[in-house]
């Protein structure tokens, strides 16, 4: 696994979140992207091409699917992905370009596209 974490701050400057974007070694198509708050609370994950999930309801999920916070249950639930987070023939950059804006990242930090 590759594993890459962004520090982002708030406008105001009053809290502190994490951007974690995680790609497979070995199926380069799977991918998760993630925001946290306070070091460990996932507020929003999306995965993609991976296994499907089973939330607590017993309902399954298939990939892309997206994890939002619920009080209560975490990041335990997820949904099917809207599309304009993972549309077809999407690269890589351009779905964390759509995940960041999902999440209101304004001042989204520069990524230096690299051969792997």
């Amino acid at each position: 696994m590759k594993r890459l974490s962004v520090p982002l701050t708030s406008a105001d400057k009053r809290e502190n979140f994490m951007l974690d974007i995680t790609r497979s070694r070995i199926k380069l198509s799977q991918s998760t992207h993630q925001n946290r708050a306070r070091q460990a609370i996932v507020l929003l994950r999306l995965d993609i091409d991976g296994p499907p999930h089973r939330n607590p309801d017993g309902t399954e999920i298939p990939c892309p699917h997206l994890h939002i916070y619920q009080e209560g249950f975490g990041a335990k639930w997820a949904f099917a992905a809207p599309v304009h987070l993972c549309p077809a023939g999407a690269d890589s950059f351009a779905v964390c370009a759509a995940f960041m804006a999902h999440c209101n990242v304004t001042d989204a930090p520069h990524f230096v596209v690299g051969l792997f």
